[in-house]
């Protein structure tokens, strides 16, 4: 994956991401981590199920994919994301040591439908705090923003 990401990787955080269309666990993302070809975890966002406000889809793929791993360094992975890790999230990658962030809609199109987004872009959380992590956005963006259109015209969704 070092060279280019992969489409499949994407879309299984996607498919991921879209059970939250029905079931209303969590907010319409999804994460994928991948390292050599192999997938570790498919998760997604899990913070109403859980009423756990760090339950992000990063957040449990990184605590899945660890924990298959049976380590805390996820050298060598790749994250694959529906829209862009928040802060949090993206301190979590770093010190998770995932080399590549693939994602595809902007942080700000979650503030935009009403979710609680610091807005500070991954690549300034990079920048200043001199990660090493490889960002790759904008990936498969059109089908992150068609899942992000879905969610913002269900009636009975929570924002937070």
């Amino acid at each position: 994956m070092r060279n280019r990401p992969r489409a499949k990787y994407m879309r299984l955080a996607i498919r991921e991401a879209a059970k939250n269309l029905k079931k209303m666990d969590g907010g319409p993302f999804g994460a994928c981590i991948v390292k050599d070809d192999l997938v570790l975890a498919v998760a997604r966002n899990t913070v109403l199920k859980n009423n756990d406000s760090t339950a992000h889809a990063e957040i449990n793929a990184i605590r899945i994919a660890c924990r298959k791993m049976k380590n805390f360094d996820l050298s060598g992975c790749s994250i694959y994301s529906t829209t862009e890790p928040c802060p949090m999230c993206f301190s979590a990658i770093h010190w998770s040591k995932i080399g590549v962030l693939v994602y595809a809609t902007a942080i700000a199109a979650a503030k935009k439908l009403g979710f609680n987004e610091l807005a500070v872009s991954a690549k300034a959380i990079k920048s200043k705090g001199k990660s090493k992590v490889k960002i790759i956005s904008g990936f498969l963006a059109k089908e992150c923003a068609n899942l992000l259109k879905n969610w913002d015209a269900l009636e009975h969704k929570i924002s937070y």
